[in-house]
């Protein structure tokens, strides 16, 4: 599966360069676009399905169940432009990563644990929290 996925992004990096943006076919019939610095990529239903369910397991003790954020303890995600600014590899590797309360980014004082404390989550898992939080708008 991470294989697929690493061709997956290839093929799509290189379309993207090659004709200067436009939409990467996953060559899923039911799919969603989810933009990323104004690159279109399409999301197949089932990958913003596994995304939502990571999501509801591991994410929404601090950011809400509809990623509005829950004041005190976690931002919000849905709409928001750290979420949509910024590439489906940079938001996998920061969940990877987490924010340390000394961080200067970080308003709310508290860990956010690397993988959202959930270490068994994949790059395949992140990269579906990822579709599922840029389909929200």
């Amino acid at each position: 599966m991470k294989t697929r996925w690493v061709v997956l992004i290839a093929v799509a990096t290189f379309s993207l360069t090659a004709c200067g943006g436009g939409t990467v076919n996953t060559g899923s019939s039911s799919t969603t676009e989810a933009t990323t610095n104004s690159e279109e990529v399409e999301v197949s239903s089932r990958q913003l399905t596994a995304g939502e369910e990571k999501y509801s397991s591991t994410c929404v003790g601090c950011h809400g169940p509809d990623a509005q954020g829950i004041e005190g303890v976690g931002k919000p995600l849905a709409g928001t432009t750290f979420i949509n600014d910024k590439s489906t590899e940079d938001l996998v590797a920061f969940i990877k990563t987490g924010r340390g309360p000394s961080d200067p980014e970080n308003t709310t004082g508290l860990q956010m644990p690397p993988s959202g404390g959930n270490p068994s989550l994949s790059d395949d898992d992140l990269t579906n929290i990822v579709a599922y939080l840029k389909s929200l708008g």
